[in-house]
């Protein structure tokens, strides 16, 4: 402990809100019953009884791997059918036009963020997130030696009741930034961003390069986190915005963080990718040229098991319309959860940040910590953030839903 402390870290000992909140809720459910708490802690989608939704084509696809799928190494970089079938996955409406597309095997997305962060920044810079957003990136920042500056993501937009990407804000951060470095990595987690379910419209896109083009001279990568594309909505509606990333200025590369964890019920199995969209060839091969080091210095070998049921579901058309119905069933369910939420929020006047869809919904207030002590006493566990309560749509029935409103308010003193 004092040896690492004496090398510069700083996220020592500094204990996981999330995960110590869950530990709370599991305690009580087992003193009370689960009929008698709500836990809207952890972000997986959970079916009606509680139980963790598994997609049961994904699941006969796991159980029909070989002994060697699950135990031999896979190639640093990923599985070759797998780093085609990734592309697949995030492209299915086919690669942009003069766009070369290069993949790397992450451990979930949350590999892939970390190593964007390594790859396009260098210790001592800042990257750029929003002000709500998912607390990791800040985890990830401090072990790498770099800072997290952030804009207000909704700012007067949200107090108008229009909840459009705040670019004056997102303008004036990067500046700031780019005034004190030559480069800097920009995260985006969009569409059904976590924590607060916003989705970027084609209007915010279009701000958000409009203001990219300022900076030319600067190197920006921009990482679009898309850990919740495949639970936000149709899938073709919710793909736009990879046409506008193929609109990118030179100065700009786009990459994106892809969670087949998350998008596949695969939690555990932690797969995922980190892609990048170049605009020539030798942009493309210098990514994965880097990605083989940042991956060998990482984790070196990823799980070969999950790396081969995503390559087997994408190479049958048959099996990838399996999925996708399977998919479709669950997230109908939870569209109406978060529905349903956001119905009664409006009849009691609760004011959550702007939702379009995916597993969170977010309120604004002050002093969270209190207020989710608060909810606790009513045997209700939500996570408090920065400046709101976050509340899991996911892993909570529609009647839930419809009861955390009011106690929220409750517990809120308004």
């Amino acid at each position: 402990m004092i040896i690492a402390q004496q090398n510069g870290r700083t996220t020592i000992g500094a204990p996981d809100k999330l995960f110590g909140v869950s530990s709370k809720a599991k305690e009580r459910i087992k003193e009370k019953g689960k009929e008698q708490v709500i836990d809207s802690t952890i972000g997986v989608l959970l079916d009606d009884d509680g139980s963790l939704v598994v997609l049961e084509s994904v699941t006969d696809c796991i159980r029909s791997l070989s002994a060697e799928d699950f135990a031999a190494y896979a190639p640093i970089l990923g599985l070759p059918e797998y780093r085609e079938a990734v592309k697949k996955a995030v492209f299915t409406e086919g690669i942009p036009e003069g766009i070369f597309v290069e993949s790397c095997y992450t451990p979930g997305g949350t590999g892939a963020i970390r190593n964007a962060v390594s790859a396009y920044t260098k210790p001592g810079d800042k990257i750029l997130v929003s002000d709500w957003h998912w607390n990791p990136y800040n985890l990830i920042a401090a072990e790498l030696g770099r800072t997290v500056a952030t804009y207000s993501l909704f700012g007067e937009a949200q107090a108008a009741g229009g909840g459009v990407f705040n670019e004056k804000a997102f303008e004036e951060a990067l500046s700031a930034i780019l005034s004190e470095q030559d480069e800097t990595l920009v995260i985006v987690n969009t569409p059904a961003h976590n924590p607060t379910g916003y989705t970027f419209t084609e209007s915010d896109w279009n701000s958000l390069l409009d203001i990219l083009k300022k900076f030319e001279g600067k190197k920006i990568a921009l990482l679009t986190d898309i850990a919740y594309l495949d639970f936000s909505g149709d899938a073709k509606e919710y793909r736009f915005f990879l046409e506008k990333l193929a609109e990118a200025p030179s100065h700009v590369l786009p990459l994106i963080a892809f969670s087949a964890s998350k998008g596949y019920t695969m939690y555990g199995m932690r797969c995922g990718a980190l892609l990048c969209m170049a605009g020539t060839a030798e942009i493309a091969k210098e990514f994965a040229d880097v990605m083989s080091v940042e991956c060998r210095a990482s984790w070196s070998n990823g799980n070969r098991a999950a790396m081969k049921v995503l390559a087997n579901i994408i190479e049958d058309k048959e099996l990838t319309a399996k999925v996708a119905a399977e998919r479709d069933f669950y997230l109908k369910k939870l569209r109406h959860r978060g529905a349903a939420f956001m119905e009664e929020a409006e009849k009691i006047g609760l004011k959550p940040c702007p939702y379009d869809s995916g597993f969170f919904i977010t309120i604004p207030c002050d002093n969270p910590d209190a207020v989710g002590e608060r909810l606790q006493e009513m045997d209700i566990f939500c996570v408090a953030m920065g400046k709101g309560i976050r509340v899991s749509v996911a892993s909570n029935t529609e009647e839930e839903c419809r009861k955390m409103p009011k106690a929220i308010k409750a517990a809120m003193g308004i």
